[in-house]
């Protein structure tokens, strides 16, 4: 179950990385017949009495002012309101307006990520990413001037950034930033937050700097409480 906290590595920091903006304070609502003695889970959650319908469903969490949640899997996160959001292959890609699906600025979320690739990327086993990590293709430049190409060759790649990262359901993912140069010069950022025990992954594909602080707020909203590994 993803109950079970992940993350236990030491950070280790290379450089400074964005501030990470919390989740939001979901919106109130309104409970029908609380127990006065009822003390309730710590997350304030409240049993709601049984109606002539039945016990009602819980509402969906709401994401903070500008996005909106989104679920796959039973993993949720918060999405940007105007970003794209596609569903392929067990993924979630969220990307950002103007660019293509799932290219420059975005942002994807898998379960079951190295369960369900062929080459078992990332490494479950791995407790800190190496270097040439960045990626299960480490050949194609993805700089914005060259993403769109795909036939520009990497030239080298280092991890800027480490540490763990705290999410919405309290589990800690272990947090990789790298800077990857390409063989004409140009360069771009890769984002991993990776959850190894529940095996679940958010990889931003080729970092947009003017989007540093909603990737970590769109990671801190990420929640696996009903997701299974």
């Amino acid at each position: 179950m993803a109950g079970t906290t992940d993350g236990h590595v030491q950070g280790r920091r290379l450089r400074a990385h964005g501030a990470r903006v919390g989740a939001g304070a979901a919106a109130a609502v309104a409970v029908l017949a609380l127990s006065a003695c009822s003390g309730g889970s710590e997350g304030g959650g409240a049993e709601l009495e049984r109606g002539e319908s039945g016990v009602m469903p819980a509402l969906e969490r709401p994401g903070p002012e500008g996005f909106t949640n989104t679920e796959i899997q039973g993993v949720t996160i918060d999405v940007p309101d105007d970003w794209e959001t596609q569903s392929e292959g067990g993924s979630l890609c969220m990307s950002p307006p103007g660019q293509p699906a799932c290219a420059y600025g975005s942002v994807s979320l898998t379960p079951h990520a190295a369960e369900s690739h062929p080459q078992n990327w990332p490494d479950r086993g791995d407790e800190l990413q190496d270097d040439n990590d960045w990626a299960h293709n480490t050949d194609q430049c993805r700089s914005l001037n060259t993403a769109a190409s795909g036939d520009i060759g990497v030239d080298s790649a280092t991890v800027t950034y480490q540490d763990v990262f705290e999410h919405a359901d309290g589990l800690k993912s272990n947090h990789t930033v790298w800077d990857v140069t390409c063989v004409n010069d140009d360069s771009f950022e890769v984002r991993m937050w990776f959850l190894p025990i529940s095996d679940v992954l958010l990889y931003v594909w080729s970092a947009d700097s003017q989007y540093d602080a909603v990737y970590d707020q769109i990671a801190a909203s990420m929640d696996t409480t009903g997701y299974q590994d």
